[in-house]
C-alpha cells in the first residue's frame, strides 16, 4: 500500500483536492475530483483511510504555524483566572445583572424503565469528574477568580405529572422549561448547572438541563450526553462499549456516587488549566501575529442595517424567538454540488448566500457576520466539558456588482484566512479595536451564520432510550442569525431573531426570500446578484394582482362627482385618517365644498390653473377636491423642492392662485406684490390670489 504522503500527491496530480472542512462541528473531510477521477474504487479507497488522510491534514497544517506549548495541569495553590471567553461573559453578567440571557437548556425525553437513583448518581460523577461543574466566579482584589469546590451533591427533583392527561402533560413541559431557562443564576454561589425531572408515567420522563454559558458550549452538551449514558450504564451493570473510550471494560455493578469511573478515561486536564495555559501562551508575538491580521481585517467596520418592523432599543432586552424550515434534498445536493465544482465548502456557500440575502435587504456591500468555531484544536481539551467555543468574524466585500460565483471565491478566501488566524479569542479582538460600544447592539457584528452537523438525538440503554428534544430558548443576543444542520433528508435549520425589532411575519417571509435566492443560486451561480430572485411565487402573485387596476367604473363622471355621489350613498362612514384626525364623508365634503366656493369668488373659470403647494395631509385632499368642484385645475408644488424651482413653476405656469397650509417667505416676491391674501375660516388654508391679471414674477407663496 502507497504511503499517504505518496496517495495524496498520487491524488494532487490527478487534481483530486482534499482539505478539512472547519465550519462544521465535528471536522468533516472534503473532496473536489472530476467526475471521471472520482470512481467507486477511489471513493471507497478514500472512506477506508478517512482518518489518516484528516490526521495529515492536521499535521501539515499545524507545521505551517508555530506549535503552541502542551496544556499541562497547574497547581491550584494559588488564584485561578479566568479563560478570556468567560471574562467577557462574567462581565456581561455585571453589566447586566439578574437576567438569563446566557444560559444553555437542554430536555431529554426517557423512555422506558428508568431507575433514578442511579441517574442521579451519574450526573454527580460527571460533575465529580469536571471540575468546571464545580466552579462559581468571584472577585478578589478586583478581579474575578474560579473557584472550585471540592465536591457538591446535585439533587435531581421529581416533578410529578401523572394526575394530568397527555394533553396537559405536554401542555406544562413547555412553561416549566421556560422558568428553568428564564432563572437567573448567581455566579458567585449558584451551583451552574440546574436539574429537574418530570414524571409522566412510570416508562415515560422528561429531563430539563440548564447550565449557564460561563461552564460550558454546544460540544460540552454532547460530551455531557455521552457520558451520562456510559455512566448510567456503568451504574446499572450493563457491560457495553464506552461511546467515549470504545474499549470494552469491566464494569462494577453499583459504584459510589463519586466512585472512579472505570468506563471513562481519565481527563488529563481540567478547564483551569486551559484558562492558564489561555493567558500564558496568547501574549507577546503570538498574540501580535494575530493581532496584525485582524486589526487590518476589521478596520471600519460598519453598522448593518437591517430594515426592521420596530425602532432599537436603547438596551437590548435579547427577547428571541425562531423560525424553523428546511430544504429538499434535491436543493441540498445541488448545494454540495455547486460546492463541490468550486473548490469551496457548503459552509462557504450557505455563508455566501446568507451574506447575498444581507445585502439584498440592506443595500450594503460591506457585510460582516460572525461565526463561532468549535475551537477544540488541541487532543488536552477534546473531552472536557467548558467554554471553549470562538467566534470569527468574517467580512465580505460585496461591490462591483459581482456574480454569485464570484462572491463564493471572495468568501472562501475570507474564510480561509480566519481559520489560519483562529486562535485569537473574540474577547482579545473587541479590547484591540475598541469598536464604539452601544447597548443596543453587539460590537463587531450584528448577525451570525453556523452550518453544524446535529448532535445524535437518541441514546439507546437496555430498557431505556434517551431523546433529546427541541427548546426553543426565547433569548436573541443578536440582531439575526441563521443555523443549519446537516441531515440525511437534507439541510434543517432556523432564523433567530431579535424580538424587539422583528415581527414573526416578517422572518417567514425572510426565510421564504432564502430559499427562492438558494433556488436561483444554484440554478445560475454566474448570475449578477442584485439579479438573483427573492420574492415567492405567492409574492409574485400578490404584486400581479395589486397591479391589475383596471377596475371598470363610471365615465359618466368626474372624480369630484363620483366623491360627491359617494358621500350621498355613506355620509357618516371615514372617508379620511390621518394620525389622530378622522374626518367623514360629509365633513370632508363640506369643507371643500366651502373651498370651492370662495375660489368661485375669487373668479376661477373651468381653464384657471391653481397652484398647490401641500405636505402630505387632510388639507391637501380638501384643496385638491375643491379645486376640481370650482372647475379647475391643480398644479401641484411639493413644499421639498428648492425655492428656485418653485419660484420658476409659479412663473412658468402662470397660476392666479395659490394655496398653502402655511407662509412660504422664501417665494415671496422682492418687488411690491399685486396680490391678496386670506385665510378660509374652517379650512387652516392660506389663498394667495392675484388683483390684476397675473404677474407670476411678484406671486408669493403664502401659507394656506
Amino acid at each position: 500500500m502507497k504511503t499517504i504522503d505518496q496517495f495524496l500527491a498520487d491524488l494532487y496530480r490527478q487534481d483530486v483536492r482534499l482539505w478539512l472542512d472547519r465550519g462544521v462541528s465535528p471536522i468533516r473531510l472534503r473532496c473536489s475530483a472530476p467526475d471521471e477521477v472520482l470512481t467507486p474504487a477511489l471513493n471507497t479507497e478514500l472512506q477506508q483511510r478517512k482518518p489518516e488522510i484528516i490526521a495529515f491534514l492536521e499535521q501539515v497544517s499545524q507545521a505551517a504555524k508555530p506549535t503552541p506549548p502542551a496544556i499541562l495541569p497547574a497547581p491550584r495553590n494559588h488564584h485561578l483566572p479566568l479563560s478570556f471567553a468567560q471574562q467577557r461573559l462574567w462581565f456581561l453578567e455585571q453589566l447586566q445583572p439578574d437576567t438569563a440571557t446566557y444560559t444553555i437548556p437542554i430536555a431529554v425525553r426517557l423512555t422506558g424503565h428508568l431507575e433514578v437513583t442511579r441517574l442521579e448518581q451519574a450526573f454527580n460523577q460527571i460533575v465529580a469528574r469536571h471540575e468546571i461543574l464545580r466552579t462559581n466566579f468571584r472577585l478578589l482584589d478586583g478581579e474575578p477568580i474560579q473557584v472550585i469546590a471540592p465536591d457538591r451533591a446535585l439533587a435531581l427533583p421529581l416533578i410529578d405529572l401523572q394526575s394530568l392527561d397527555a394533553d396537559q402533560q405536554e401542555a406544562h413541559i413547555q412553561p416549566l422549561a421556560i422558568v428553568a431557562t428564564q432563572t437567573p443564576f448567581d455566579l458567585a454561589n449558584d451551583a451552574l448547572l440546574r436539574l429537574s425531572l418530570l414524571r409522566l408515567n412510570a416508562t415515560n420522563h422528561v429531563i430539563l438541563l440548564t447550565f449557564h454559558h460561563i461552564i460550558t458550549d454546544g460540544w460540552s452538551m454532547d460530551i455531557l450526553l455521552r457520558e451520562l449514558v456510559t455512566l448510567y450504564r456503568s451504574l446499572t451493570g450493563t457491560p457495553t462499549l464506552d461511546p467515549i473510550d470504545p474499549q470494552p471494560s469491566a464494569l462494577s455493578p453499583q459504584p459510589s456516587a463519586l466512585s472512579p469511573q472505570p468506563s471513562l478515561l481519565d481527563l488529563p486536564i481540567q478547564y483551569a488549566d486551559f484558562a492558564i495555559w489561555q493567558r500564558q501562551w496568547l501574549q507577546g508575538e503570538v498574540l501580535e501575529t494575530q493581532l496584525i491580521y485582524w486589526r487590518q481585517q476589521l478596520n471600519d467596520l460598519p453598522v448593518l442595517q437591517l430594515p426592521t418592523d420596530f425602532p432599537r432599543r436603547r438596551v437590548q432586552r435579547f427577547r428571541g424567538g425562531v423560525e424553523t424550515f428546511s430544504l429538499s434534498s434535491e436543493l441540498s445536493d445541488r448545494l454540495q454540488t455547486l460546492s463541490q465544482s468550486t473548490g469551496t465548502t457548503l459552509f462557504m456557500t450557505l455563508l455566501a448566500a446568507y451574506k447575498v440575502l444581507l445585502y439584498r435587504y440592506t443595500g450594503q456591500t460591506d457585510v460582516m457576520v460572525g461565526t463561532p468555531i468549535a475551537n477544540r484544536n488541541r487532543a488536552e481539551i477534546e473531552g472536557l466539558i467548558g467554554f471553549f467555543v470562538n467566534t470569527l468574524v468574517l467580512r465580505t466585500d460585496l461591490s462591483g456588482h459581482p456574480s454569485f460565483h464570484q462572491v463564493l471565491q471572495r468568501v472562501r478566501q475570507t474564510t480561509w484566512d480566519a481559520y489560519d488566524h483562529q486562535d485569537l479569542p473574540f474577547e482579545k479582538l473587541v479590547e484591540a479595536l475598541h469598536p464604539d460600544r452601544d447597548l443596543s447592539y453587539n460590537p463587531l457584528f450584528q448577525v451570525k451564520f453556523r452550518l453544524e452537523n446535529p448532535p445524535p438525538e437518541t441514546f439507546t440503554l437496555p430498557g431505556l432510550t434517551l431523546t433529546t428534544l427541541n427548546r426553543a430558548n426565547p433569548t436573541a443576543k443578536l440582531d439575526l442569525s441563521l443555523d443549519l444542520y446537516e441531515t440525511p433528508t437534507g439541510l434543517v435549520g432556523g432564523f433567530e431573531y431579535n424580538a424587539d425589532l422583528f415581527a414573526p411575519e416578517t422572518i417567514q417571509r425572510m426565510v421564504g426570500h432564502f430559499c427562492t435566492l438558494l433556488e436561483g443560486i444554484v440554478a445560475h451561480p454566474d448570475r449578477p446578484i442584485a439579479m438573483l430572485p427573492l420574492l415567492t411565487a405567492a409574492e409574485h402573485q400578490q404584486i400581479h394582482a395589486w397591479n391589475q387596476t383596471q377596475t371598470p367604473y363610471d365615465q359618466t363622471g368626474c372624480f369630484h362627482q363620483l366623491f360627491e355621489a359617494q358621500v350621498d350613498r355613506t355620509p357618516d362612514a371615514i372617508a379620511l385618517i390621518y394620525q389622530d384626525q378622522h374626518l367623514t364623508y360629509a365633513e370632508l365634503n363640506c369643507r371643500a365644498n366651502q373651498l370651492a366656493h370662495y375660489l368661485q369668488s375669487l373668479g376661477t373659470q373651468p381653464d384657471t390653473l391653481i397652484g398647490l403647494c401641500i405636505d402630505r395631509s387632510p388639507e391637501m385632499i380638501i384643496g385638491l377636491l375643491a379645486i376640481l368642484k370650482a372647475g379647475a385645475a391643480y398644479l401641484p408644488l411639493d413644499p421639498a423642492y428648492p425655492s428656485d424651482r418653485l419660484r420658476y413653476m409659479l412663473e412658468d405656469s402662470q397660476a392666479p392662485i395659490l394655496i398653502t397650509p402655511f407662509p412660504l417667505p422664501h417665494l415671496s416676491p422682492s418687488s411690491p406684490p399685486t396680490h391678496s391674501t386670506s385665510t378660509l375660516t374652517g379650512t387652516g388654508l392660506l389663498i394667495t390670489a392675484t388683483k390684476t391679471p397675473p404677474v407670476p414674477s411678484l406671486l408669493p407663496t403664502l401659507p394656506i
